[in-house]
């Protein structure tokens, strides 16, 4: 289980700019960054090295970000890879809130989950036979 940082961004020009350069500043690397758009705003999710300090450092700059536990399970990075995973997820029973996928190398992907029980999901997810990322093997 990792902690990503989420921010609900004002539809604005320039505001993703200002968030980027503002953890930039504070030398918190981003290693993967996603948002959902609606009409006003945005939720923008970051894996980044150090979720915490950058909650308090986009506080300090006028940003709303929180902390949020989520899995970062490692899927492999071919046809139904993803597919295999959501199916045993499902059988499990695990409530999925949201999720993305990045690639990090040619073998392997990440899928990176909000869910409902994360520790029970946690555990579940490597009794079937998936790994967990940490924080530190993703930034």
């Amino acid at each position: 289980m990792i902690e990503q940082l989420t921010v609900f961004l004002e539809n604005t020009e320039g505001r993703l700019s200002a968030l980027c350069r503002s953890l930039a500043d504070a030398g918190i690397d981003m290693s993967a960054l996603t948002i959902a758009e609606v009409a006003d705003y945005g939720v923008v999710r970051i894996i980044c090295s150090d979720p915490e300090r950058a909650v308090d450092v986009l506080d300090e700059k006028g940003f709303r970000a929180m902390d949020t536990r989520v899995l970062a399970i490692e899927v492999p990075n071919k046809p139904g890879g993803l597919a295999d995973l959501l199916e045993t997820l499902g059988k499990l029973g695990v409530n999925i809130e949201y999720g993305y996928c990045f690639s990090i190398d040619s073998n392997r992907a990440v899928d990176v989950l909000k869910v409902s029980d994360p520790q029970a999901a946690a555990k579940a997810v490597q009794d079937a036979g998936y790994k967990l990322f940490t924080l530190d093997e993703l930034v």
